[in-house]
């Protein structure tokens, strides 16, 4: 997530024409909480469509009670003890209360995706199950989540007029909220921790200071990246390609303690995301060229290399 921060945000710092690290560095971590804001988002969407399950329950009930017409609505769903747990859960509930996320004003997608989980087999499977245990009562959300949420092209119109780096954002978050149930057991309870917007305090170090360090050395990056090109014009090298290299060097060359496979491999993923389809395998040759040539030229030490 990190990574794709910065190129996110350097992307944008470039396009601007900005000449102040500080200003790319308050919008990284500005960047980083706006993404983290959209994880609890879609936890708390799980939370309202479950929300809705009981409304619409209750309606149903209240309307039998007046035709007594005998029909016995089931509480498994509403009762889904997985989705209990998400909903009591203090980390959730305060940090949506402090940073006031809310699907009131969608409260007709909340309630179209109600819809289409109620329409769909696996929901129908979960309901005319004889078995109840809460293994299934997480699973049946890991399925709304998987079928019904991550691949969802009116959800990606919503979060698009939110925040526009949300849609990138959420190929990620997706992972996170599906790690985060499965990290739910039925011991789970309200201080069951979610994931952390930095898994360490140095995360947030890492990212500041390889923001800095892809600034302040661009010239020199792209000297580098330069020699690769051969008769190429450099400028010809596409602007997000040309920002992935200089965030791939800058990591390479600053922080020894990181593999230069890991490190190119991150920004190759990135490519595949974010640029042309031969980016990747472009990406993945450049960075391969320059580090074993610094290597050679003992101006580049991995402690990976070095034991």
């Amino acid at each position: 997530m990190i990574r794709l921060k910065l190129v996110q945000v350097l992307y944008s710092y470039l396009q601007k024409g900005s000449h102040n690290p500080d200003v790319a560095e308050k919008e990284l971590l500005l960047s980083l909480d706006k993404a983290y804001d959209l994880y609890n988002y879609m936890l708390l969407l799980m939370v309202e469509t479950s929300r809705i399950s009981l409304r619409m329950l209750e309606m149903r009930e209240s309307r039998s009670k007046k035709l007594n017409d005998g029909i016995h609505w089931s509480h498994k769903f509403v009762d889904n003890r997985f989705i209990l747990q998400l909903e009591s859960n203090r980390e959730l509930r305060d940090y949506c209360d402090e940073q006031e996320l809310s699907w009131a004003n969608h409260e007709d997608f909340v309630r179209n995706l109600y819809n289409k989980v109620e329409e769909s087999d696996f929901y129908q499977q979960y309901m005319n199950s004889d078995t109840s245990s809460y293994e299934e009562d997480r699973e049946i959300w890991r399925l709304i989540y998987r079928h019904l949420i991550v691949d969802n092209e009116e959800l990606a119109g919503i979060l698009e007029d939110i925040n526009v780096y949300w849609n990138d954002d959420k190929t990620i978050i997706d992972t996170f909220v599906l790690k985060t149930i499965n990290r739910f057991t039925e011991k789970s309870t309200a201080a069951q921790p979610l994931m952390p917007k930095f898994k360490t305090d140095t995360d947030r170090d890492f990212a500041i200071k390889l923001m800095r360090r892809a600034l302040m050395g661009q010239e020199h990056f792209y000297g580098l990246i330069g020699t690769t090109t051969r008769k190429w014009d450099f400028e010809r090298i596409a602007l997000m390609d040309r920002i992935i290299l200089q965030l791939g060097l800058a990591e390479i060359t600053t922080f020894p303690n990181i593999p230069i496979s890991v490190s190119i491999n991150e920004y190759v993923d990135i490519a595949k995301m974010y640029s042309t389809p031969k980016s990747g395998k472009y990406i993945n040759a450049t960075l391969d060229t320059i580090a074993k040539k610094l290597i050679e030229e003992g101006k580049l030490v991995k402690e990976t290399e070095a034991e």
